[in-house]
């Protein structure tokens, strides 16, 4: 089983952020212009604040009150975030995200964000560890 640093290096460590104070019509366009989920709220030293997802938009527009649009990220981040270290392995997290029922990681080193997974990113890399081990057994009963 894959590190989380292992599965950082293959996807590449980009990490998209915004602002606390940043509108969640911005925050919206953003997670569409990139195409992910989700974004972590980094305040101006850089320090994970929270994490606002495409969930939380919904949830947002199924409820009374001001259109998601028109508040800041900082009135819909979830604000105690869990997040991972960059030795746990794949399967350490694909626990925490079933177990807690979310679908994005962030990862931290020494306090500082180095990457996000997305339940996307594990399921690929288990997909690939299964697939290798089925073309092992395959190879090995055809001798």
């Amino acid at each position: 089983m894959k590190t989380v640093r292992q599965l950082l290096e293959a996807k590449g460590g980009t990490i998209v952020s915004i602002s606390p104070n940043a509108s969640m019509s911005d925050a919206m366009q953003m997670m569409l212009d990139k195409n992910i989920g989700a974004l972590l709220v980094l305040d101006a030293e850089n320090v994970l604040v929270g994490i606002v997802s495409e969930r939380d938009c919904v949830k947002r527009m199924a409820t009374p009150g001001p259109l998601t649009r028109n508040i800041l990220v900082s009135e819909l981040m979830t604000t105690k975030v869990l997040y991972v270290r960059p030795d746990q392995t794949n399967e350490e997290c694909m626990a925490l995200i079933t177990e807690k029922r979310i679908r994005h990681l962030p990862v931290l080193e020494n306090n500082c964000v180095i990457g996000i997974l997305s339940i996307g990113d594990m399921v690929k890399d288990t997909i690939a560890e299964k697939d290798f081990l089925i073309d092992q057994l395959i190879n090995y009963i055809c001798r």
